[in-house]
């Protein structure tokens, strides 16, 4: 599945966008623990995850949301508007 980065996640990552194999990952929250595992850039992407938001074929989602037959899930700071 693609996994895409935005913003400060982008810049700790250092990558926007990437190929990862969901095999084996059921949730939002496997995924992210698959990536904290590949290293300090991940962990320092991850290391407050109330403060990231993710987005699963681009609908927002909870970490708790299944990765099954998803193509694309990306990662991104709060929104704020006005």
């Amino acid at each position: 599945m693609k996994v895409l980065y935005f913003a400060w996640l982008r810049e700790r990552i250092g990558e926007s966008a990437e190929e990862v194999s969901a095999e084996g990952l059921e949730t939002v929250a496997d995924l992210v623990a698959h990536l904290r595992a590949r290293g300090p850039r991940y962990e320092a992407a991850f290391e407050a995850p109330e403060a990231v938001r993710v987005a699963v074929d681009q609908k927002v989602r909870d970490w708790d949301a299944p990765l099954k037959g998803a193509g694309e899930v990306a990662f991104f700071p709060p929104m704020t508007g006005g």
